[in-house]
């Protein structure tokens, strides 16, 4: 996916969140994330729209503080949200391709990272806006998901905070069932260590078999949301305490 394709699906996901939050209503309960309702939702993800778009639009070189969660209530806090991801999205979708900025993730770009970043946080927190409303969520592509897979696994978790660790050599597969994408997720006392391969065809590593002691699979949009710890995994074969462990240990807090 390019940039204009991030910048698109990050349009369409915050827009859908702000409908969804706006039917909930700021005290609803947001099913996927116990601790909050749907205002601290919008104060999450409004935050990190404002402070994402800084460093677009400011070109700071290094890490900065966000600047906190916005005292607003009601439909002043949709309001105040809707806007900043406005802004966003335009800053993103009228930024210089070459535009130097800090990022943390690998990408072929400052900008390629943001807007890839902030389509996918939106989404996720999209999903969890149209859970307080207890009906069946939107979905996404197959290709988006896939590409939100990549980020998690490869980027998120190739970092040395990432918590995923076992005490001994372990090896969890992801399969898409719906395109042609599947990761080997290999777990050990330091940082997980993912690769990426097609869904179909024998997985070699040095030229040796590998031995999978659990395996995930299912339709992208599915994976995509279990390994964000929305929803339960769609199908699990082998070891499934690598599954317990995924969801203790894989998620990622804002700091």
């Amino acid at each position: 996916m390019d940039v204009a394709e991030f910048v698109e699906a990050l349009d369409l996901e915050g827009r859908s969140l702000a409908a969804a939050a706006a039917e909930a209503g700021p005290d609803a309960e947001v099913a996927t994330c116990p601790d909050w309702r749907v205002r601290d939702l919008l104060r999450h993800t409004g935050m990190v729209h404002r402070w994402a778009r800084t460093f677009v639009t400011e070109g700071h070189s290094a890490y900065r503080q966000d600047g906190g969660l916005p005292a607003l209530d009601g439909a002043e806090l949709l309001s105040w949200f809707r806007d900043g991801h406005r802004r966003l999205v335009a800053s993103l979708a009228s930024a210089p391709r070459d535009v130097e900025c800090w990022s943390f993730l690998p990408a072929p770009s400052p900008l390629a990272f943001w807007a890839r970043r902030q389509a996918h946080e939106t989404a996720v927190h999209r999903f969890d806006a149209q859970s307080a409303l207890g009906g069946p969520p939107g979905t996404v592509s197959a290709d988006f998901a896939v590409d939100g897979i990549d980020e998690l696994l490869r980027g998120f978790h190739g970092r040395s905070r990432s918590k995923v660790r076992t005490r001994t050599p372990r090896v969890l597969r992801v399969r898409a069932t719906d395109a042609d994408a599947m990761w080997t997720v290999r777990l050990s006392p330091e940082p997980p260590v993912s690769e990426r391969g097609p869904a179909r065809g024998p997985q070699r590593h040095d030229g040796d078999d590998v031995r999978v002691d659990c395996e995930v699979s299912g339709p992208a949009a599915r994976l995509y949301l279990a390994l964000w710890n929305r929803v339960p995994f769609p199908n699990v074969t082998g070891d499934e305490s690598l599954t317990t462990l995924w969801r203790e240990t894989s998620g990622i807090t804002w700091s």
